[in-house]
């Protein structure tokens, strides 16, 4: 039987809620500043998004020049107990603030009940927990957004960039080909989650983590340097092994329409 797509598998904070993911943003630089004395810039910050979130914490004490600062902070190596008390610290500021960041990004609702007429399934997937997610899911519910499935990946071996949370969607949505799915995602693990599963990984530029503006900068920043930014934005998801990076959400059809032509003619 000739295959096609039958399931987009979105990602949630940056993707299809919380235009420029700030939720965790925010209560990541609280951690690290009030927990342990410690700043941290955005870039590190946002750099490992769209992991499981108390791996995202490891990600960054990683780095080399935040390890630096706690060690000359602290005089010793941080450990799995400074992690867990971040993590705990992480939760309180990240529930304290949810709530707030549940709004879709423009375009995403409508592209995906475009879709969804035509018979694709929405499946989802996180760097959030089952917990967290029972404040953000009915959150974008009551704003119109909602998807057909939902995986959280504190059940799972491991989280992104591991591909468990996706075969979990093709498991509960019964979808038989990781050739007939499309991962969308604002992160590079969002990117190297979907490739790691062997679907189309397709990342998705406004709204991002990656671009890191509020909506009301991205209107006010000038066409230039919007895209001088843009475009880096598309080589790093490009080198994360996108298979698409597209200017928004409401490319996804064409894009669809472009891998179902493809999958035709392999067939033949």
């Amino acid at each position: 039987m000739q295959k096609e797509i039958k399931c987009v598998v979105m990602d949630w904070a940056g993707t299809a809620v919380d235009y420029g993911c700030f939720a965790p943003l925010n209560a990541f630089l609280k951690v690290f500043k009030e927990e342990k004395g410690i700043e941290i810039t955005l870039r590190q910050a946002r750099e490992p998004m769209g992991m499981l979130k108390i791996d995202h914490i490891r990600a960054i004490l990683s780095m080399a020049d935040v390890t630096e600062k706690f060690t000359t902070r602290y005089h010793r190596m941080w450990n799995e107990d400074d992690v867990l008390e971040m993590y705990q610290s992480f939760e309180k500021h990240l529930f304290a603030s949810l709530t707030e960041f549940t709004e879709p990004i423009p375009g995403v609702i409508e592209t995906l009940n475009g879709l969804r007429a035509q018979g694709i399934r929405i499946g989802s997937t996180t760097g959030y927990t089952g917990a967290m997610m029972e404040i953000v899911r009915p959150g974008a519910e009551a704003k119109g957004y909602r998807v057909d499935n939902l995986v959280t990946p504190d059940h799972l071996p491991a989280g992104r960039p591991a591909p468990y949370m996706i075969f979990q969607n093709m498991i509960d949505l019964r979808i038989p080909s990781v050739q007939e799915v499309v991962k969308v995602g604002d992160t590079l693990a969002d990117i190297r989650e979907g490739v790691n599963a062997g679907v189309w990984s397709v990342g998705i530029i406004t709204g991002s983590n990656e671009m890191g503006l509020t909506e009301e900068e991205y209107d006010r920043c000038p066409a230039g340097e919007l895209a001088r930014m843009k475009e880096e934005v598309r080589q790093r998801m490009l080198g994360a092994g996108a298979h698409r990076v597209l200017d928004t959400i409401r490319e996804l059809p064409d894009y669809i329409a472009e891998l179902n032509v493809r999958l035709a003619a392999a067939a033949r």
